[in-house]
């Protein structure tokens, strides 16, 4: 069996997972829903499913195979949603990707007091551009954050930061925190 990534290790398997996994959500294209996984060290996943040890070893060995979660409630309080979740102590990470629109700050200004009216004249914006975030953490506390730009739908286009997102990886933390 494969041993454990040291701490050095962990960002980059973390990031090697969370890339993986943004590829995945990215081949069913745009316009999608939050879609939420769960990070499993692939080591103990094929410990505990020997079916799968095929399938997974073409990965990291010493990496995180990433679970879809399905059946996801629609909400348009996700952060109410998440405060609500908690995992097992063998979920080692979550990860979650989300569609956003960004405008530039001036696009903010004199929206409508109605909160479908200012979406609306935000989506509407000339400016506008439709990003999906993933972020993934790690109980351990490691975080990455990838950004793809609709404009701009490539592999190799994708940002990469801890920062990038810092709100939804502290929501994603307190997932994790037993």
């Amino acid at each position: 069996m494969a041993s454990d990534p040291t701490d050095a290790d962990l960002d980059r398997v973390l990031t090697d997972a969370a890339a993986d996994t943004e590829r995945h959500v990215a081949r069913a294209g745009w316009d999608q829903p939050p879609r939420l996984f769960s990070l499993v060290r692939t080591a103990t996943l094929v410990e505990r499913e020997p079916a799968l040890a095929d399938q997974l070893r073409r990965g990291h060995p010493e990496g995180f195979t990433s679970i879809e979660q399905e059946g996801l409630p629609r909400t348009a309080h996700l952060e109410s949603l998440l405060g609500r979740m908690a995992w097992p102590p063998e979920v080692d990470g979550v990860a979650l990707a989300i569609e956003r629109i960004v405008v530039p700050p001036e696009a903010e200004r004199d929206l409508p007091d109605d909160p479908t009216e200012a979406t609306e004249a935000l989506a509407a914006h000339p400016g506008r551009k439709d990003v999906r975030l993933l972020a993934a953490v790690l109980r351990t506390g490691e975080a990455v954050c990838l950004l793809r730009q609709r404009d701009h739908d490539r592999d190799d286009a994708v940002a990469r930061g801890e920062d990038i997102a810092p709100g939804l990886v502290h929501a994603l933390r307190a997932t994790l925190a037993d």
